[in-house]
């Protein structure tokens, strides 16, 4: 049999060897990172159109997202200006893409048509979905826009979240068809339709595709079912406030320190404004003060924001 000191080496042995192994695959890489960073350098050379134009689109729509929620956090305060120099350069930007790639027709992907680009290449139908992808963000960025336009007399603060809500929901629940098609045929592979295994390997993996696709839309529609229910209902989330129960809370919101504008008592019997507990209802489900559970959902993206999520398949 054997003793507790063989188990003992036996271990320190593997130990030793793991040990071994690691250092020689870090003395290999060591070795081999100048090779590595000339193969990088011409597959960025290759790439260095679609890198770089990946990088100005994200520059564009980190800039435009910052700007529109900004204009939506100061509400009576927005710069109309600036919110039409914004839908000014996501149209601009966008118009000039297509027409610089006009030759590829990208914009036949928005509506599920197929554009003239080679469908077997893999990096050709990621330049696509990306392009698609970025262009939709776009194009619902510059529908806030018009809404943060839209005068305060004429559409309220409050409704105008419901309908940032509305609108981002339903760009990524859209954003979420547009790579069908475009993957479907990469993935049936033209190439291999004289091979008749190449050609049953590509329907199997695009119908393996095409089902993983429809599990994710129930999921995807369970929550734009919710957004558009939140969106008709307009759920409220207490009473209006009398003056007695404002003047026992010394006439004061907890959450802007100033006096109450149009004052809600929650379940829990604390008052804020109307505005300012909506404002805190968007990130959050529980009173300020006391914690009590006062909404059962999170009403995401009133605040214009829109998803850096890439929807690539």
């Amino acid at each position: 049999a054997r003793g507790p000191e063989d188990s003992t080496l036996d271990s320190e042995e593997h130990s030793g060897s793991s040990i071994s192994e690691l250092r020689y695959l870090f003395q290999w890489l060591h070795k081999s990172l100048p090779y590595i960073l000339i193969l990088c350098i011409k597959l960025t050379m290759q790439h260095i159109i679609g890198i770089s134009l990946g990088i100005g689109l994200l520059t564009t729509f980190m800039y435009a997202n910052k700007s529109i929620v900004n204009q939506v956090f100061l509400r009576e305060r927005c710069s109309k200006l600036q919110c039409a120099w914004v839908l000014i350069f996501l149209t601009g930007s966008s118009l000039l893409l297509y027409y610089t790639f006009h030759p590829q027709s990208l914009y036949y992907s928005l509506i599920f048509l197929k554009p003239t680009v080679d469908f077997t290449n893999f990096w050709e139908v990621l330049w696509i979905v990306g392009i698609t992808d970025f262009i939709l963000k776009f194009l619902f960025m510059g529908f806030k826009c018009f809404i943060l336009l839209v005068p305060s007399f004429m559409m309220s603060f409050k409704s105008k979240g419901y309908w940032y809500m509305l609108l981002e929901e339903f760009c990524q629940y859209y954003r979420s068809f547009i790579p069908i098609p475009v993957w479907f045929r990469y993935l049936i592979g033209y190439r291999e339709m004289d091979n008749i295994l190449g050609w049953s390997l590509g329907v199997l993996l695009g119908l393996l595709y095409f089902i993983l696709k429809l599990l994710s839309f129930f999921g995807h529609l369970r929550n734009f079912r919710q957004v558009l229910r939140i969106f008709c209902t307009r759920p409220h989330y207490g009473v209006t406030a009398s003056k007695r129960q404002c003047s026992e809370a010394d006439d004061i919101c907890s959450i802007c320190q100033a006096e109450f504008q149009k004052p809600i008592l929650l379940i829990c019997q604390h008052i804020f404004c109307e505005e300012c507990i909506s404002l805190w209802f968007n990130r959050e489900r529980t009173c300020p003060l006391c914690r009590t559970v006062i909404s059962d959902h999170i009403n995401k993206w009133k605040d214009g924001a829109t998803s850096m999520h890439l929807q690539i398949y």
